[in-house]
């Protein structure tokens, strides 16, 4: 192990009793992030309600992050999830002449759930199929039309890691008049990324995973164009134009992305980003992305060797390697019992890495699955 990665891995507390793989379900806490929720429980206690102070550290988040994406500080909304975020950009849209929604069925459940229920409002949708587990440009292509009004993509399948051809799918979509909405939440702090280079019109995503801060934050960007021909019916009183004019006659929303969030800031956790993402850019995300990148292979070439059915896609470059179990409830569960913690969705077992994991961390996954092979599904 590098030294850099026994440095980083030592700011995680966890590592001193658990291998942790589960990173797309839940961030491992750094002491840096556990300091910065001190910082605001400090504040709390000196202060009472230093709100000035804590609005301060909401737009220092937002700021934070609007920085990590390649976008400007009033493209970007502070929300406490990304169903949040959703439904405030569905609440905005018209199902009019483009009244269709075309997306694959990897999506996370919260996107499918969430354009469903714009049904009754005149969305129609559509779902792609997969194929061997992959959801092709082509297929996009072949199903978005001029009736299409916005087409969501997940960076990255939560179920099996394959990646979307976003650049392909953002190209069709634009070329027939339809917006893309980005879903970056099994990505997102595994490497750089830049909003404006993709061209996506949204692009909504979470901190609780790779951005290893709490659940409770997110953030939607807003491309800047669109910011004020969208009027979201979810709202609130920090989506006004001035929150603390307490005006409860008028309506006028945020002249930025604001526009698109509701209530009060998510406090602590507005605290928690501005750490995370320092930690991360000590790093540097390339430098981040390659150690993902060996760290799967790495894990594909060892369940290989073991004939063990692997459901990502062979090339694929990380975060989160699946595979296929017999009983994979029951894996989970011999690996919890030798402090491995992973995960498991649907019949895939499912090892997510990030900056703190390390060659023995394969290796301690790998001996367990050869010690159970009576549980895998085997090629």
């Amino acid at each position: 192990m590098s030294t850099a990665i026994e440095t980083i891995r030592a700011q995680f507390p966890i590592f001193k009793r658990k291998i942790f793989l589960n990173s797309c379900s839940q961030g491992a806490l750094s002491e840096a992030v556990e300091a910065s929720l001190l910082a605001h429980i400090r504040s709390w206690h000196e202060q009472g309600s230093p709100w000035d102070r804590w609005v301060e550290e909401y737009e220092n988040a937002r700021t934070a992050f609007a920085r990590f994406i390649g976008a400007e500080q009033d493209e970007v909304a502070v929300v406490p999830s990304a169903s949040a975020g959703i439904n405030s950009v569905a609440s905005a849209l018209h199902f009019g002449k483009r009244r269709k929604i075309v997306m694959g069925e990897f999506e996370f459940p919260t996107m499918g759930q969430i354009w469903l229920a714009q049904r009754p409002r005149g969305a129609e949708v559509k779902f792609l199929e997969a194929k061997n587990g992959r959801i092709c440009a082509e297929c996009y292509a072949r199903a978005i039309d001029e009736q299409t009004l916005i087409v969501p993509v997940t960076q990255v399948c939560f179920m099996n890691g394959f990646r979307s051809d976003v650049a392909s799918i953002v190209k069709e979509a634009h070329e027939q008049g339809a917006l893309v909405m980005l879903d970056g939440y099994q990505d997102c702090g595994t490497r750089a990324i830049d909003v404006k280079a993709l061209g996506v019109d949204f692009y909504v995503t979470g901190a609780l995973k790779y951005l290893l801060c709490p659940s409770g934050i997110a953030f939607l960007y807003v491309r800047r164009d669109l910011i004020r021909s969208l009027t979201p019916t979810v709202t609130g009183w920090f989506a006004q134009q001035n929150p603390f004019a307490f005006d409860v006659k008028h309506f006028e929303p945020a002249s930025t992305a604001r526009r698109f969030e509701a209530g009060s800031p998510p406090l602590p956790n507005v605290y928690c980003i501005p750490a995370a993402l320092s930690l991360l850019e000590g790093v540097g995300y390339a430098a981040v992305a390659e150690h993902i990148q060996t760290l799967s292979c790495a894990l594909i070439d060892g369940a290989r060797s073991l004939e063990i059915k692997i459901k990502t896609p062979l090339d694929s470059v990380g975060p989160l390697v699946v595979l296929q179990m017999k009983d994979a409830e029951a894996m989970v569960q011999k690996m919890a019992a030798s402090n491995i913690v992973v995960s498991n969705r649907m019949d895939g077992l499912r090892v997510s890495f990030h900056l703190y994991n390390t060659f023995n961390d394969v290796e301690a996954v790998l001996d367990l699955l050869k010690q159970n092979l009576d549980l895998v599904v085997h090629e």
